[in-house]
């Protein structure tokens, strides 16, 4: 018996957008969940081949396999962002050829990273003076200091776990991200304090840590989905924790 069916616009009446998460990403997916649940506004994934170890030769190894993540994403509608998830991976790889890379599968779609969102929410802020916290070995932090710097921010506070593991960086606890917000953003040469890195859980206490340094705090993740959100036109629609989605 064939069965009489109508269609109508599917999840993404309001907007679809795509996430290339990392494969040993234990951190990105959870954080995200509790900001795209609105109605009308679908968020498809796709994993990218990653390293268990970060480190400059194992980020650059994601360049080549873009293509084919971003391939895994639905295309029976265009997507209206992709975003890739992951901050030092976007800083070694670059963000404009990772961009490029994406949008041979999805050639109308705008991309973002979190990199370059954490420099339009810089500049949405209207601030340039980072604390930045990073989970990174001293290779993978100074590029990123180096890319923040050539975009005209000043490193004035700096900390990092020094771990390359991954699998350690998603464990780090709530309350020592937390500390080291406090101890990199104390100095009144601090406008913003940025932890980097889609692993690092930081959504529990990004307005603890700001109400208790009296500074905007930004985090990877949360950086890339206010993004996201803003290149879709969703800004009036769906919100996030912390100043950046309250400003």
């Amino acid at each position: 018996m064939a069965l009489i069916f109508e269609t109508d616009g599917g999840e993404a009446t309001l907007a679809a957008l795509g996430i290339i998460v990392l494969q040993n990403d234990e951190t990105l997916e959870a954080e995200f969940c509790t900001i795209f649940n609105h109605p009308g506004v679908a968020l498809y994934h796709s994993r990218i081949p990653s390293s268990a170890e970060v480190s400059r030769s194992t980020l650059l190894q994601m360049e080549h396999a873009l293509p084919k993540a971003a391939g895994l994403l639905p295309n029976a509608r265009p997507l209206d962002v992709i975003g890739y998830g992951c901050t030092s991976g976007a800083t070694v790889i670059g963000a404009d050829k990772v961009a490029t890379l994406i949008q041979t599968k999805h050639p109308n779609t705008k991309v973002t990273d979190p990199i370059t969102a954490v420099l339009a929410a810089c500049r949405h802020l209207g601030v340039s003076k980072i604390g930045l916290v990073t989970p990174y070995i001293a290779t993978v932090s100074q590029a990123m200091r180096n890319l923040l710097e050539d975009h005209q921010c000043t490193i004035s506070g700096f900390g990092s776990f020094e771990q390359a593991e991954e699998s350690v960086v998603a464990r780090i606890s709530n309350r020592s991200l937390f500390n080291a917000i406090c101890k990199v953003g104390k100095s009144d040469d601090v406008e913003i304090v940025f932890t980097s890195c889609t692993n690092l859980r930081s959504f529990r206490i990004i307005e603890m840590a700001e109400a208790a340094i009296g500074k905007p705090v930004i985090s990877s993740n949360q950086a890339l989905a206010w993004h996201m959100i803003k290149l879709a036109g969703l800004s009036d629609k769906m919100t996030g924790p912390g100043r950046l989605f309250n400003s």
